[in-house]
């Protein structure tokens, strides 16, 4: 277990549901990605987002899908593609990445609470 955080601490990581408008291989990554568009509704709009998910995801089916990120970080370059947001998950038992999703629908740019 990480060292013990206050709420205003748990507070100040900004972490919204957005869905995936639109995703593509990332190739020029160092480890196989996926580049995705997720749109956090009004307030925050669309923001670009890598992500190491290729095991459990192809691009194709991740359209539509409600996913977690953190909103609040600094931007990422990775490689020739700037990172936006964090994009939310676990390690399974082998290490690949399963993401962090809602099991019923919200609101688009709904935070975490």
């Amino acid at each position: 277990m990480s060292e013990q955080i206050t709420f205003d601490d748990f507070m100040a990581v900004d972490i919204r549901i957005g869905e995936i408008v639109s995703a593509e291989p990332f190739p020029e990554a160092r480890k196989p990605a996926i580049k995705m568009v997720i749109d956090f509704g009004e307030d925050l709009g669309r923001k670009k987002s890598s992500a190491q998910i290729t095991v459990h995801y192809s691009p194709d089916e991740l359209v539509g899908r409600q996913v977690m990120a953190v909103v609040n970080f600094p931007p990422r370059q990775i490689g020739p593609f700037m990172s936006e947001v964090l994009t939310l998950g676990f390690a399974d038992s082998d290490g690949a990445i399963v993401l962090a999703t809602p099991d019923k629908s919200v609101p688009v740019g709904a935070r975490l609470m």
